[in-house]
């Protein structure tokens, strides 16, 4: 898979993408980054720490968050973009879920777009990224949080999406799925998911796994969103057993070492 300039090796290495909230109110970080200069100052922390892809959001989806108008969340994350690409090379992902922003963000030279939604938030923007070229990944999530059973349901939802992609034309071989950790999940779901992974293989598309700070760590290890970073770097771990191509992080250059050992491991482990 190719993100932006870079050639993505889809079985045998977990890469990570840093998280770059150029928000207000998000859950974990919300402030730190939304000024420019600081915004490039992050994202030159990560890259020189491993950042494989960076990935910037203009609206924060914590539980109960207030949905930004799309004037608003463009005029976050279009400047920030475009300053970025001028200044590194690395592929950028915008995680945004309306369409108007992800055109905007395309146009400021986004090279992947990561939608919450799984296309089924607005019905324009399958088109939108079938017509862009671009790569995407695409997560569960849904509106009803009631399952007769937890990960069939799971996987016919991401089914589904798989469905929409292609019905719009975007090339399966573009597309990258997040199970939703933390969205429409019960606590004991979101562990579940995590350690079912391997379940969800059987859709033929690569994984992201997102529990960066997520509330399944807080509520483990009865700890602030300040102090989850051993409770994320076991999730990382697991990832990378279950064959996750990607991890998504605030703690880019720990989750990297993590990855690094785990992978060490079990390459000599099977000789």
């Amino acid at each position: 898979m190719k993100i932006g300039h870079k050639e993505f090796d889809q079985s045998g290495h977990t890469y990570v993408m840093g998280i770059l909230n150029v928000t207000p109110d998000s859950f974990s970080d919300g402030g730190k980054w939304n000024d420019l200069d600081r915004a490039l100052h992050h994202v030159e922390k990560m890259v020189e720490e491993g950042a494989d892809v960076i990935d910037i959001g203009g609206e924060s989806t914590r539980p109960g968050y207030q949905p930004v108008p799309e004037a608003e969340e463009i005029q976050r994350v279009a400047p920030v973009i475009e300053a970025v690409k001028n200044r590194f090379d690395v592929p950028l992902s915008l995680d945004t879920y309306k369409p108007d922003v992800a055109r905007a963000g395309i146009e400021a030279g986004a090279d992947m777009i990561n939608d919450i939604w799984g296309l089924k938030y607005d019905n324009r923007m399958a088109g939108l990224i079938a017509e862009s070229g671009l790569p995407c990944c695409l997560m569960h999530n849904r509106k009803n949080p009631e399952y007769r059973n937890f990960m069939q349901d799971l996987a016919v939802d991401l089914a589904e999406t798989l469905r929409l992609a292609e019905m719009a034309g975007i090339s399966e071989d573009q597309i990258i799925l997040d199970p939703g950790v933390g969205f429409a999940k019960s606590y004991r779901q979101n562990l579940e998911v995590i350690d079912c992974l391997e379940e969800l293989q059987v859709l033929g598309c690569p994984l992201l796994l997102g529990c960066s700070r997520k509330s399944v760590v807080g509520l483990t290890l009865d700890e602030p969103v300040d102090d989850r970073l051993e409770g994320t770097l076991a999730t990382t771990v697991v990832g990378v057993m279950k064959g996750c191509m990607f991890v998504r992080v605030h703690d880019v250059k720990e989750n990297v070492r993590a990855i690094r050992m785990t992978e060490a491991i079990l390459k000599e482990g099977r000789g």
